[in-house]
């Protein structure tokens, strides 16, 4: 019995136990093949059936799988950051000290991956009466949005036949519903000038040709914004330019963070700064992660909030990115406020609750279905 947690879940001793295994294994992006085999034993060893692996992405399908049915992907990930120089603890040991679990991934995401496989081992037993097909997804790279993660893990899904209709992303948010978050592009951007002897007046400055366009962006408001996430934020983040100081510039280099919304999809958004823009090239890194927003009349949603949840759009940016079109709800145990710091940690209270909480928040979905 774990001692100070009030009513205790049955299966809290045997979530907790893997979760402490999964933390003691190193799993940082891109190398989280012995914490995906972990995931293998462990999933085999609690009897769920026909375990299948993609690269690092371990899932399983529950039984009776009916066309006719919404099918509900109940996912998180198992990658982790690599740990902060600021940590006092070993990262790797998974210490129980006073109700908190400590160690790397503890918070994000190992107790929402237990406490989702959990949920999907006590609701297996039930599948045939439940209104969704399921579906446990416990994916890697997430922290990197790698190519090896959910952007292959879907397409393989869908080669299989299988498209989720709807997804639960168990992150910590505290098991409050986060209904949006907003996507992101990052721009290289060059200012081209002519460079030219400073004392004699000489050349085109790039210098001043970036800052008027620096300053045209700042100033950047498209004419839709989104109800749920707001404006477009748009952040000159970095700036490089010169090589001494009696030299004209001809070349000024800079980066753009934009955070994007549902107004407007990436690809549009990069049409619409490349117009506000007179003097720079502007380059994105990428335009894959999308804004995320899942309307609030969806059955996941007022399940989730029949079930105490305070809806709120979150700060931070997950696999939903990456999941175009298909409706996600993120939430899940533990606080995004310990992602990625030091001495992470994860109260036990807070895996039980989760553990009570994500059955109860699918087998509500009858009343809106």
């Amino acid at each position: 019995m774990i001692a100070g947690v009030l009513n205790p879940h049955p299966g809290l001793e045997v979530a907790v136990e893997h979760l402490r295994r999964l933390i003691a294994t190193p799993s940082f992006s891109r190398e989280e093949g012995s914490t995906a085999a972990l995931w293998e034993e462990w999933l085999d060893k609690q009897g769920v059936g026909e375990v299948k692996r993609i690269y690092n992405n371990i899932y399983a399908v529950a039984p009776g799988f009916d066309p006719s049915r919404p099918t509900l992907m109940l996912n998180s990930h198992h990658d982790t950051v690599r740990p902060a120089a600021s940590y006092t603890r070993d990262p790797f040991s998974p210490d129980i000290v006073d109700g908190r679990l400590y160690g790397l991934g503890s918070n994000d995401a190992g107790a929402s991956g237990v406490a989702l496989a959990s949920a999907y081992i006590e609701l297996r037993r039930e599948a045939a009466s439940l209104p969704v097909n399921l579906l446990l997804a416990i994916t890697a790279a997430e922290e990197v949005m790698g190519e090896y993660g959910m952007r292959a893990f879907l397409p393989h899904l869908a080669e299989t036949g299988l498209t989720p209709d709807m997804v639960i992303v168990g992150e910590p948010t505290g098991l409050r519903p986060a209904v949006a978050e907003r996507g992101l592009l990052v721009f290289d951007a060059v200012a081209e000038g002519k460079a030219g002897h400073a004392a004699r007046g000489e050349g085109i400055n790039a210098i001043t040709r970036a800052i008027e366009d620096i300053l045209a962006l700042q100033n950047f408001h498209p004419e839709r914004e989104s109800d749920v996430l707001g404006p477009i934020a748009v952040n000159v983040t970095m700036i490089k330019s010169g090589t001494q100081h009696n030299v004209v510039p001809d070349r000024c280099e800079y980066v753009v963070d934009v955070r994007t919304t549902d107004a407007y999809t990436n690809e549009a958004t990069v049409g619409l700064l490349r117009d506000a823009v007179r003097w720079s090239s502007l380059t994105p890194r990428s335009t894959r992660v999308h804004a995320s927003v899942i309307d609030s009349s969806h059955p996941l949603v007022r399940s989730a909030v029949a079930c105490g949840g305070e809806m709120f759009v979150s700060p931070t940016t997950s696999d939903m990115a990456l999941m175009h079109d298909i409706p996600s709800l993120k939430i899940g145990p533990g606080q995004s406020s310990r992602s990625h710091s030091a001495d992470e940690f994860v109260l036990l209270s807070e895996i039980n609750d989760a553990l009570w909480f994500y059955p109860r928040l699918i087998r509500g979905l009858k009343d809106y279905l």
